[in-house]
């Protein structure tokens, strides 16, 4: 009966993470990434056609967030209760950390922190890949995908003027003063060019005689570098930094990589920005702190920084914190994001890694020891209460030998030369953060999304593997090659963090890119810069990206403001000090309740729209999911 469906439905939403709760109706059976339907075979058809697809398929991705509500398990909240009572251990079998309580020699018992099942996963990502390729449903999506952009361009003849009428009633709320989060830019390049400029000229006259560099054992000073270059302060210009990406780079990822090192100098890269350095990373985390304060100082624009960890030893992390603490990049208006480049075959030809396991024990278990006990990281620990998530980082367009089947080998025993796939990473990537995440809930402490980079270049199954595991994602260019895929993350309202501007210099033109269209759809996009120093003029990177997308496109006030406000929700920003003071109290809600234009600027006559139009669709779904059961 409809009334047990809505029972149903309602113990499920509690074990729903808030997002997810934030997007499910009442009035529709839940189909999303989150809580979609059951997770079983079956057939489905879509359309009146007889498009015939697996249910299971619009409900693969269970896995993308871990419920809030679990079976609590009676571990220790303090590191004076762990001692008095049980010694938490870890240890990293088959990939994935395992975590035991011990209290003497014979007992030993494994805490049932639950993942997804490898087995599961790749079945998963096979009907996943299967479903991507089938004709009548790249058909079905298609149709519906255009008959999205045309609703909107009608919604927008129809209410346009209501929508402008509607924000000029506000009193002090525009698009310049409604917050905004560069979701996706990375720390070692969060200045223009400019701004170092003036950096590395003020350091030469103010440091000359610190040591920053060791050549063959002997210390150089920063003076005796740019000797050594046969350079001045005087000589050093925008062009002789030479770090802003061109025509040249174009599908040349390995040229772009080359532009991070100012005037091509790799070692003024490990001076100026890099954390780990001879002078401890103390000239990144003033530039680092400059940025902080012009962020501050404009006071609506907010940005999570990514920072890199790779893996190589496991005392990345401390070395990390260690920086973070000692130069103070705390800021109200940043978040940290850690990345890992895919980077795994270079480090085993090198003699630092002789397996994947490695790799993922040294990413992984700083993580737990401070999970289980902060005194034993204490700089960590207080890292991390300002990191948001992980990332997975690398040229997507690099060819990849190895398809991730049930035969792949074990990280244990991936000893080869050739680099793990895309989709190998982020499920071990994930499998880990999963059972982590749940360590970190019990004990009180923020837990970490995984928003990946995908869907730039390389293969479509990285879109795959990202719709099944991530929080949201940074690029997804991809999308516009693939309806079925565009269509299921619409359904599911996955964010996708655009960046129109690095795209035109590495791999899509601008007018090509399918960010309006995106956005028209109803899917989750907003705008990010990526990398300023490369692709950016002006001290305002984020105000540059949007002011270029409202020219180029002709967005309205209104696409801007709804690009603004997805990017509060697709952010890292915590729920009670953010999110609930930028967008209003009932964000989390559904629909036009869940707006406050006061705040965000946002017209409740656009809201409404993306909410009824994303309703009709899942209900197109569902409707004939319940009419084919029925027969």
């Amino acid at each position: 009966s409809s009334q047990q469906e809505k029972e149903e439905m309602e113990s499920r939403t509690m074990l729903l993470p808030p997002t997810a709760q934030r997007r499910n109706s009442n009035e529709l059976l839940p189909l999303c990434r989150n809580y979609v339907l059951e997770k079983h075979t079956g057939s489905l058809i879509l359309a009146e056609k007889d498009i015939i697809i697996i249910k299971r398929t619009l409900c693969i991705c269970v896995y993308a967030s871990t419920p809030t509500r679990f079976i609590t398990h009676n571990l220790p909240h303090t590191p004076e209760q762990l001692c008095a009572h049980d010694t938490v251990q870890n240890s990293m079998v088959n990939g994935v950390m395992h975590v035991y309580t011990k209290r003497n020699f014979m007992e030993n018992t494994e805490l049932d922190l639950s993942y997804p099942d490898l087995q599961e996963y790749i079945g998963d990502m096979n009907v996943m890949m299967a479903l991507i390729i089938n004709g009548p449903v790249k058909s079905f999506c298609y149709r519906r995908l255009q008959y999205l952009s045309s609703k909107f361009q009608m919604h927008i003849l129809l209410n346009e003027m209501k929508e402008l009428a509607a924000q000029k009633k506000v009193p002090h709320r525009d698009f310049y003063n409604i917050r905004k989060v560069d979701t996706h830019i990375h720390a070692s390049s969060c200045m223009n060019q400019k701004h170092l400029l003036r950096f590395i000229k003020r350091a030469m006259k103010k440091y000359p005689k610190d040591i920053v560099h060791m050549e063959k054992g002997k210390g150089q000073t920063l003076m005796e570098v740019f000797e050594s270059m046969n350079l001045t302060a005087f000589d050093l210009s925008v062009d002789t930094l030479d770090m802003h990406a061109d025509r040249n780079t174009f599908h040349r990822f390995d040229k772009f990589n080359s532009k991070y090192n100012p005037i091509g100098e790799s070692i003024l890269r490990e001076i100026f920005i890099k954390t780990d350095n001879c002078i401890e990373g103390k000239y990144f985390g003033h530039i680092v702190k400059e940025v902080m304060a012009d962020l501050e100082e404009s006071k609506y624009q907010n940005v999570e920084l990514r920072l890199s960890i790779y893996g190589r030893s496991g005392d990345e992390w401390d070395k990390l914190a260690k920086w973070a603490v000692k130069h103070g990049v705390y800021s109200d208006n940043v978040r940290w994001l850690v990345q890992v480049p895919r980077l795994f075959d270079v480090y085993h030809t090198k003699k630092q890694l002789s397996n994947f396991q490695e790799m993922l024990e040294n990413i992984f278990k700083p993580l737990f020891e401070v999970t289980v006990n902060p005194s034993s990281h204490p700089e960590l620990h207080l890292f991390l209460q300002h990191v948001v998530g992980l990332d997975s980082v690398d040229d997507e367009s690099k060819p990849e030998q190895h398809i991730f089947n049930l035969d792949s080998p074990l990280p244990a025993n991936w000893t080869e030369e050739d680099n793990p796939p895309y989709s190998y990473y982020l499920y071990y990537m994930y499998a880990n953060m999963t059972v982590l995440n749940h360590l970190r809930r019990q004990r009180g402490f923020p837990t970490l999304a995984l928003r990946p980079h995908c869907g730039e270049a390389g293969p479509i199954h990285h879109l795959v593997s990202g719709f099944m595991l991530s929080e949201n994602i940074s690029h997804g260019l991809l999308l516009r090659k693939a309806p079925v895929l565009q269509y299921l993350y619409y359904l599911a309202q996955i964010g996708i963090a655009m960046s129109p501007l690095s795209n035109n210099s590495l791999f899509l033109s601008y007018h090509r890119n399918p960010l309006p269209e995106y956005l028209s759809r109803g899917l989750i996009v907003s705008l990010s810069t990526d990398d300023p120093l490369q692709f950016h003029f002006t001290k305002e990177p984020l105000m540059e990206e949007y002011s270029i997308a409202a020219q180029v496109w002709k967005l309205s006030s209104c696409d801007m403001c709804e690009l603004a406000r997805n990017s509060v929700l697709m952010s890292g920003f915590s729920h009670k000090q953010a999110k609930s003071y930028w967008l209003g109290p009932n964000y989390f809600k559904e629909g036009q309740e869940s707006n406050d234009i006061r705040r965000t600027n946002v017209p409740d006559i656009r809201v409404a729209y993306r909410y009824e139009t994303l309703c009709e669709e899942l209900n197109l779904i569902t409707q004939k999911a319940k009419h084919i059961s029925c027969c």
